[in-house]
């Protein structure tokens, strides 16, 4: 065994402890401690190989959080491991551990929740071999608000490999909260509250999942992020315990008949992330941007994020009828919105006029039109235009008309899967629109992997139970206040969602939270491209305050708090734009609650806080101003499924 010096400039927060070795009987056992930057998270990985047994996982980690003065356990023995066509790494040895190293860089983002994001971290590499001596690479991070893991598979005489399943399994104590959503491909659940994982018919989970250590105010989010073309999404499952989560792969597809990622190699996996501290630490957290790959793009003068009219939720149809398209431009001229988004079917527009006839109108109205596709890798999606993104030739051929005819972004829906060739798909689609100047919305998708962060034209992604789901069936009615204040806590961590948000009326199944709740959602969620979803008459007929905040909200943000929350029960959110903070805060309760926060982070003398919020009933709302002060406590009182949003000037 080769265990190498520390590196002299690793600072003393990076401790490398190497804590008992025995040979006996075969049986090796070693551990080693790391520590985030900040001493607050420490990992300990230990190694207990029994020569010969190769049907136990035989390397572990435990995760720590320092909360107060010592450190507590948070997940203990969550185990690590590989499978491939030909080899198991399940029993493997530790025969390296690397040179612990000191991440520190700065990146900018021109989306999502912060835009001067820093990627500061502890590393070290750990190298296992199994029985017959192949070896495993496990490369650890500990960021201050959390811990990132990945495999790496060296050459060592293969050309490629097979990479099947993990044994890698989180177990998570007894009675412990969770906020988990059941598998889906599109990532369209919802996260119910449980202590023991009971009462949810379903064995497979997806990301991202969220607990919370028994006994203490710290959470974890367990999620992956950099995802590449050479992996397949990961899924959890605890069919053999509740308590006990699995990293799977998905099942082959009918069309795509191969388990996990084939691959040449070197070979990396994606990385998987436990997000960890408190409420605040997890909402505000860039972790799965700080693990993926940087910007690729040189170019990015083009990207501009921004409202949208988006044309489909009221009449829960397409966008044939080109009356109707016209309707939704003006709506995004009048609302100062720079982009309105023309949605399936509009390929056989007709009712006065053609698509290209609808971008040309939007054109000269100043407003930038976006048009929707169907992916063409399912079976059951029928809804056109079809078959012009799924290969590359008809995708390119597809992108340049874009560019003849003006259009400055595509809607892409209806991914077959989690399946390697869809992680391609994704990454290539991102590649070719950006070298055609196109921002890109994927819908009835994946959630987000870090790829915004690599590719900047990626705006939004669905992955959402949303206000499209008023279209399909009764359940947002009476779900959707608990729903929307749990999603700042899960979804909306990982990434940019499209909710699809603010909609007043009625489509198909009514609401029940309030319009001060449906305009607070402009804020608490955040989306790059945020596509208003209701009839224009519903926003013309918003007195002046609300219609006012809804043509000037901004939908990137360079900076984000929590102010309070807990999930299912009521959220605030503070974003920053430039000097002014935008609030929004929902009841997720069936009866009345006062919201409260501090205006702890105002930096200036004195500011003006204008507040928007739940009039006499569910249907209006009422304006104040104030004068404030930075650490000025506030107290809103909220409607039953009521909300607010605030504006402070400074």
């Amino acid at each position: 065994m080769n265990i190498s010096p520390k590196k002299t400039f690793i600072a003393a927060a990076a401790l490398l402890c190497l804590m008992g070795y025995n040979t006996a009987h075969g049986q090796k056992k070693n551990s080693f401690t790391l520590t985030s930057p900040n001493g607050k998270i420490k990992v300990v990985l230990h190694n207990d190989y029994r020569a010969g047994n190769d049907s136990a996982a035989s390397a572990a980690f435990d995760v720590y959080y320092k909360n107060g003065g010592s450190f507590a356990p948070v997940m203990q023995n969550n185990q690590l491991g590989l499978s491939t066509a030909d080899q198991q790494f399940k029993n493997i040895d530790l025969k390296n551990a690397g040179w612990v190293k000191r991440l520190s860089e700065n990146y900018r983002m021109l989306t999502g929740k912060r835009s001067l994001c820093t990627n500061e971290a502890t590393e070290q590499a750990f190298t296992f071999a199994n029985g017959a001596g192949k070896q495993l690479q496990v490369v650890f991070r500990l960021y201050n608000d959390g811990v990132a893991f990945r495999y790496q598979l060296q050459a060592s005489g293969m050309s490629q490999v097979n990479v099947k399943d993990e044994y890698t399994t989180y177990h998570i104590p007894q009675q412990t909260a969770r906020w988990i959503q059941k598998y889906d491909p599109a990532y369209e659940e919802f996260f119910p509250y449980s202590t023991d994982g009971k009462g949810i018919k379903s064995q497979q989970w997806a990301y991202p999942a969220l607990f919370k250590a028994n006994g203490k105010e710290v959470y974890y989010l367990l999620s992956e992020a950099g995802n590449s073309e050479v992996n397949a999404a990961a899924r959890l499952i605890n069919a053999a315990d509740l308590n006990t989560y699995k990293v799977t792969y998905p099942e082959p597809r009918k069309d795509f008949n191969q388990q996990g990622g084939m691959a040449p190699l070197p070979w990396a996996s994606q990385w998987h992330t436990i997000i960890l501290g408190s409420l605040a630490t997890v909402v505000q957290s860039t972790l799965i941007n700080d693990v993926s790959n940087p910007n690729q793009l040189k170019d990015t003068s083009w990207i501009k994020p921004g409202s949208v009219a988006w044309v489909y939720w009221a009449y829960n149809h397409g966008s044939r009828d080109y009356k109707r398209v016209v309707e939704y431009v003006d709506l995004a001229e009048k609302m100062t919105w720079p982009y309105v988004l023309i949605d399936w079917e509009w390929d056989v527009m007709t009712n006065g006029g053609t698509m290209e006839d609808a971008v040309k109108y939007a054109q000269s109205k100043g407003i930038k039109p976006m048009l929707w596709y169907n992916s063409g890798t399912t079976e059951w999606a029928t809804a056109t235009p079809i078959d012009r993104m799924r290969t590359r030739e008809k995708r390119l051929k597809e992108f340049a008309w874009l560019n003849k005819i003006g259009v400055y972004g595509v809607k892409i829906d209806f991914f077959a899967g989690d399946q390697q060739d869809m992680m391609k798909l994704y990454l290539e689609i991102l590649k070719d629109a950006a070298d055609h100047h196109l921002m890109v919305d994927f819908h009835g998708a994946t959630i987000p992997r870090g790829w915004s962060r690599t590719y900047p034209n990626l705006m939004t992604v669905e992955a959402v139970r949303g206000a499209e789901w008023y279209n399909n069936n009764d359940e947002l009615t009476s779900k959707a206040a608990v729903h929307n204040t749990t999603l700042p806590f899960t979804r909306n961590v990982v990434g940019p969602m499209d909710y699809t948000p603010v909609t007043f009326t009625n489509s198909q199944h009514p609401h029940t939270t309030s319009y001060g709740h449906e305009l607070a959602l402009s804020v608490v969620f955040e989306s790059a491209l945020q596509n208003f979803a209701d009839r224009p008459s519903a926003f013309y007929d918003l007195p002046d305050d609300p219609k006012n905040f809804l043509k000037t909200v901004p939908t990137a943000w360079d900076e984000t708090r929590l102010l309070s929350g807990y999930p299912g029960n009521h959220v605030v959110i503070a974003r920053r734009s430039g000097s002014n903070w935008y609030i929004g805060g929902l009841n997720g309760l069936d009866n009345a609650q006062t919201l409260q926060f501090s205006l702890s982070f105002l930096k200036t003398k004195q500011g003006k806080l204008t507040i928007i919020k739940d009039g006499d009933n569910d249907k209006s709302f009422n304006t104040q101003t104030l004068s404030v002060t930075p650490g000025q406590p506030v107290k809103i009182d909220c409607l039953p499924r009521g909300g607010f949003v605030a504006v402070v000037k400074q």
